[in-house]
């Protein structure tokens, strides 16, 4: 069985991994679907010319890596700690949406979105002072 130190380590790393990889990926897709511009599904020669636009671009493809990333380190972690722990403190990641989407996106976060992000993250804040596993086998 693992030392609770080494566990708490390791749940630390991968939700930190999960906090950066899903933002980035999701804000890449989101700055890539803006560079290829609405979606049409009609006509459907347009949306054959908006599928190759879509997966032709290197952003569109960085950001299903990171969106992978993340998703891998989010069922590695899962499988040792309890969700109702690795749920709320990956939670995190909505502050870092904020930023990346403020800073890459130039979108403007409004003072009371700021607050609200400020809340969730002081939630993490008081999850990441509890175990990561409650449970005999994590």
């Amino acid at each position: 069985m693992e030392s609770p130190r080494r566990l708490h380590l390791k749940t630390f790393i991968l939700i930190l991994i999960m906090v950066l990889a899903g933002p980035l990926g999701n804000v890449l897709l989101g700055k890539a679907m803006k560079q290829v511009g609405p979606v049409h599904p009609w006509p459907p020669a347009e949306l054959l010319h908006v599928f190759i636009r879509v997966f032709t671009s290197g952003t569109i493809w960085l950001g299903i890596g990171s969106q992978l990333v993340f998703f891998a380190a989010y069922m590695i972690v899962l499988s040792w700690a309890d969700y109702s722990y690795v749920q709320p403190a990956s939670s995190i990641a909505y502050a870092v949406v904020a930023l990346l989407a403020s800073t890459w996106l130039g979108e403007v976060v409004p003072p009371l979105r700021w607050v609200g992000i400020a809340v969730i993250c002081l939630g993490v804040f008081l999850v990441g002072h509890t175990h990561p596993s409650t449970t005999e086998n994590g």
